[in-house]
């Protein structure tokens, strides 16, 4: 499984070293992860690279690498399973998640999708004062 990072959240998660890796089989275990703020809050926005399917969870009590794999692989399997998709994470992804790889982000498609998911993130966080499960 591969989780690509932007800068400001490896510095969070005191991450020094992010090579680039390129997407090889499995795209459902291929995901990018960026951390923003709304109100002081922070969120981390997790994106399939693939298919751009996007999460926002909490950043509260993501300060290392094992909190940060713990929390974003418990993250998207409720999700998931609020989604319907629960069987598509038991096949696809769990069985990889005991192999995870850090790498940086390197497709702007990607990132830009992200900026703008998190634009549209705060009006539902700020103005809606939504939590973030509630975007499903």
């Amino acid at each position: 499984m591969i989780l690509r990072l932007t800068q400001r959240l490896s510095k969070k998660l005191r991450i020094t070293q992010l090579h680039i890796i390129s997407q090889e089989g499995n795209p459902y275990a291929d995901w990018s992860a960026h951390l923003f703020t709304a109100q002081r809050i922070q969120y981390i926005i997790l994106t399939n690279t693939a298919s751009l399917y996007s999460m926002i969870m909490y950043g509260r009590g993501m300060s290392n690498e094992k909190n940060f794999i713990k929390g974003v692989l418990t993250y998207i399997k409720q999700f998931m399973a609020a989604d319907g998709s629960k069987s598509i994470f038991e096949k696809y992804i769990e069985p990889l998640a005991n192999e995870i790889s850090f790498s940086k982000i390197t497709e702007r498609r990607v990132m830009g999708s992200m900026n703008d998911l998190i634009f549209q993130a705060k009006v539902y966080l700020i103005e809606c004062q939504q939590s973030p499960f509630h975007f499903i």
